[in-house]
């Protein structure tokens, strides 16, 4: 008898401890960046039968099993991955996740994850956290997310693009004539811009705008500044009430050289011009062409696209970061520095774009604080500690208990 309560209670006391423990580990990283807490459950172990149940038999009624428990075990100590509270920090490589995705990070050998989104820049531009880990993503403006995860890279300051002309977009009005005529030629009309080559090169050219004998039509030409052959003059085409019906050739083209990509096709928009017995003042109102500039600043957006702003106005996605989700967070396991790996409980990471199948969206410029919660792990504590004492007295007792049955003999 002695020794079932002495052996229950020191099951008690080391359970109880072990559990102390936990709590006490909460509460130390009470304000660890995306810490998760844990929680200790209990369980009875095997119970000694002194006697066996019976059933109902002849109008005596059943007996109930006797039985004595032989303490209690801890049953798990599991990871609650609630959402921590996000906190602004400003700073623009910081990332929080709003959800159930983690981060990929790697080694260079292996893959882990992490809730931690404090990042920053190493000295060749690749995002790392606090322990060289580097993020993972897909690099480049592609949306194959089925190819090879790479490191993620802001080339700040390093990185030089430019940008062909593809498309020019015109706005403004051609004389009618008659009513408001130019002081010039009422019937021609050139305006000079500019536009772009594969390797950034400024090319001048002349449009100009003609009315043809045809009522409600002009024709269009294009020339070169260095006279460089152009092809694609055409005829525009006006509703009896002035507005773009309709343009006979709506490219133009020619040959750039200077090694860059030959020829250089451009669309024409033409939509937005007006013909009214107005001076014609014809501009352009877009062109998507741009002069060579470097990476000056970059954002992270909500869907973890990375977008880069450069000197030239550009702006162009550089990486997509990548994130993970397992169909049993739980099962990760702790591997320390605020990583996680994968176990055979928690399933093979689901690798894919945030917001997608509960990965969580990505707020940048902020961190998900801890998720301990310092009421309930002081209630705990307090809660453990009484049972705690409260198995020492067991022992006390039976300690007494033990003493009393040996002076029997005096």
């Amino acid at each position: 008898m002695m020794l079932r309560s002495l052996s229950t209670a020191v099951s008690g006391l080391r359970n109880h401890q072990t559990k102390l423990d936990v709590v006490g580990n909460n509460i130390a990283n009470v304000n660890t960046v995306s810490y998760k807490s844990g929680v200790t459950r209990f369980q009875d172990i095997f119970s000694q039968t002194l006697r066996g149940a019976t059933a109902p038999l002849e109008g005596r009624g059943g007996v109930n099993p006797m039985q004595i428990g032989l303490g209690m075990e801890i049953s798990s100590i599991d990871t609650v991955h609630t959402q921590g509270a996000i906190t602004s920090t400003g700073r623009e490589t910081d990332l929080a996740i709003e959800g159930r995705g983690f981060f990929v990070v790697s080694d260079g050998q292996q893959n882990y994850y992490t809730r931690d989104g404090s990042f920053v820049r190493d000295s060749s531009g690749v995002l790392v956290n606090a322990n060289g880990l580097k993020l993972m993503g897909w690099v480049g403006e592609t949306t194959d997310i089925s190819q090879p995860l790479g490191f993620v890279h802001i080339p700040l300051g390093e990185e030089m693009i430019a940008s062909s002309t593809k498309n020019i977009g015109f706005s403004g009005n051609l004389n009618a004539g008659g009513l408001a005529p130019d002081p010039a030629d009422p019937y021609q009309y050139q305006y000079d811009t500019y536009v772009y080559d594969s390797l950034g090169n400024r090319h001048a050219v002349t449009f100009t705008f003609e009315k043809a004998a045809t009522d409600n039509q002009w024709n269009y030409s294009i020339t070169h500044s260095e006279g460089l052959t152009v092809t694609g003059n055409g005829t525009i085409t006006f509703t009896p009430e002035g507005r773009f019906d309709n343009v006979t050739t709506d490219t133009f083209s020619f040959n750039p050289g200077t090694g860059a990509v030959n020829p250089l096709d451009i669309k024409l928009d033409f939509s937005s011009l007006t013909q009214l017995a107005f001076s014609s003042n014809v501009i352009v109102r877009e062109q998507d062409g741009f002069a060579p500039g470097e990476l000056a600043s970059f954002n992270i957006e909500s869907s973890g696209v990375i977008t880069g702003t450069y000197t030239n106005g550009m702006v162009r996605q550089i990486a997509q970061l990548a994130m993970a989700a397992f169909a049993n967070p739980q099962g990760l396991f702790k591997m320390g520095a605020n990583l996680y790996d994968v176990s055979s409980n928690s399933g093979d990471p689901r690798i894919g774009l945030p917001g997608t199948e509960g990965r969580g969206m990505i707020q940048s410029r902020a961190l998900e604080m801890s998720n301990v919660d310092l009421a309930f792990e002081f209630t705990e504590m307090i809660t453990t500690s009484r049972a705690f004492q409260a198995n020492t007295r067991v022992i006390s007792t039976s300690d007494e208990v033990l003493l009393e049955l040996i002076n029997i003999k005096r």
